[in-house]
């Protein structure tokens, strides 16, 4: 198990994502290094990367850590109880962007490992990852483009992972208290090691290196669309169920937040502008209405 060739390239893979944006938005991002105290129960280092302001992305934050800890804490253990209260390495790249162009979706993408030491003191190594599209105006090319690049990503690892992890996205990235789906999804997979560590790793390599292919040419399109107030009213109304999400269900959220992670790293995901209202359903007919009806709901996008 080679954890330094793991961190080595999920530090090339922040570089690479963050030098992309900053072209796209012409803005630079915040570079905010950090190591935690001696003295502190986790121990470890990182690199937050933020933008906010930009006339591309509103709010965009790439995050890498690495952290150890003496006891893993229940989000991550709630699959396998047998590993609770083990010591516990991990380590990942972690991005939200949030387009200021309403017609542009905000992107999620995840890659990290795990590795925990139970009292059998055999190291037991995972990975998870994947990333998902939230638009707030839906177009068919985008879904399916995002949908063909995850497929063709994970294609060399075994034709059966895309419809599996496309499955797991749509099952996880759901507002239960809702009853609707974050958005259209994508990828997503845990606690994966299936393939060996070697090929495990590999596939998620494969996974981050789509992210740029996956999302670019969308935002690209979308940038430019003219829009008005009616638009962003609604981008902050949909983003208000980014936010639930992530403070209600994302596991990554609790594990970072259980485990005595940095707050504001955690948290950089939360969209600049967000707005509730009480029972609103959006006017039959209206392109607001149509991204419930056509695409916040499971679609088999990359053969569509």
């Amino acid at each position: 198990m080679d954890t330094l060739a793991v961190r080595e390239q999920l530090l090339a893979l922040q570089e690479r994502i963050v030098s992309a944006l900053e072209a796209e938005d012409g803005s630079p991002f915040l570079a905010d290094r950090w190591v935690r105290d001696p003295g502190e129960r986790l121990q470890g280092d990182g690199l937050s990367r933020l933008l906010e302001g930009g006339p591309l992305l509103e709010r965009g934050g790439c995050s890498f850590s690495h952290v150890k800890g003496p006891a893993l804490p229940p989000s991550a253990t709630q699959h396998r109880p047998e590993l609770a209260g083990a010591p516990f390495e991990a380590m990942g790249v972690s991005l939200v962007f949030h387009p200021r162009n309403p017609y542009a979706p905000t992107v999620h993408m995840n890659v990290r490992m795990l590795a925990a030491t139970p009292a059998s003191g055999e190291a037991v190594t995972w990975f998870g990852g994947g990333m998902d599209l939230t638009p707030y105006y839906g177009f068919e090319e985008d879904a399916q483009h995002f949908h063909r690049v995850n497929r063709d990503a994970l294609a060399p690892f075994g034709d059966a992972l895309y419809p599996r992890f496309k499955r797991w996205c749509d099952e996880y990235f759901f507002l239960k208290h809702r009853n609707e789906p974050r958005g259209i999804g994508g990828i997503f997979y845990d606690d994966f090691s299936e393939l060996g560590f070697e090929r495990s790793f590999a596939m998620t390599r494969a996974v981050g290196d789509a992210f740029l292919a996956a999302y670019l040419p969308i935002v690209r399109r979308r940038r430019d669309m003219p829009y008005g107030e009616r638009e962003r009213d609604f981008q902050a109304y949909r983003r208000g169920r980014y936010v639930e999400f992530n403070l209600v269900f994302d596991r990554g959220t609790l594990f970072g937040l259980q485990s005595g992670g940095r707050t504001e790293a955690i948290l950089m995901s939360m969209p600049p502008v967000v707005k509730w209202r009480y029972n609103w359903q959006p006017e039959p007919g209206t392109p607001e209405a149509r991204l419930y009806t056509d695409f916040l709901r499971p679609r088999d996008w990359a053969s569509d």
